[in-house]
């Protein structure tokens, strides 16, 4: 998993409530396993017109917004069905940050197991990074997780809150199993003990 330590990229406005794990990744995606390749499945619904061609008033068609890594979302983002697939879609499209005012349990747990950075923010504080985001490509936003500030274009600053064990595994690019692998000498000497003491396992 990539280290997360500071983004400034385009933020793209989704000023919608609600957004499910359907919405961002519609059910016809879910026969792979394969992370890769579901960028291009993500909001499907919403990105592409009945002909399968781009719909031009969703958001990320826009060419400012083309490039964008940072999404300001409105309130429950992430609810429905826990499919893993709804942060492997926006990881592959390239969003690794997340703002919003709440998500689902599930969607926020998952984000940070695929190096994404969800950050809840108050509903004033998500007015003003949606007037930010709605400038395109203009305005930049600035995510310093050590510092654990989001800054703005005209230089304003958002603190956020985070747990401290999730920050320090999306600092140093640890999922589940790479933090597992910090204790690799640990695991293999018991491991040596066990078959010394148990042959017959």
């Amino acid at each position: 998993m990539d280290k997360f330590t500071t983004l400034t990229a385009v933020a793209a406005p989704l000023n919608l409530i609600n957004v499910d794990t359907d919405m961002i990744i519609p059910k016809q995606y879910l026969k792979t396993i394969q992370r890769a390749g579901l960028g291009k499945g993500l909001f499907a619904e919403m990105r592409y017109l009945e002909d399968g061609s781009e719909n031009p008033d969703f958001v990320l068609n826009q060419p400012a917004y083309r490039q964008a890594k940072i999404l300001i979302a409105n309130d429950n983002f992430g609810c429905g069905s826990s499919r893993e697939h709804a942060p492997w879609a926006l990881l592959d499209f390239g969003i690794k940050a997340v703002v919003s005012t709440s998500f689902a349990d599930i969607f926020y747990n998952n984000c940070f197991k695929n190096g994404i950075l969800p950050i809840k923010v108050s509903p004033e504080e998500l007015e003003k990074l949606l007037d930010d985001a709605e400038r395109g490509a203009n305005a930049t936003l600035t995510i310093d997780l050590e510092a654990q500030e989001i800054r703005g274009p005209d230089g304003g600053t958002i603190a956020f809150d985070i747990d401290p064990f999730r920050k320090h595994l999306l600092l140093n690019g640890l999922d589940d199993i790479g933090l597992t692998l910090q204790k690799a000498d640990r695991i293999a000497t018991y491991e040596q003990r066990a078959r010394e003491t148990h042959p017959w396992l």
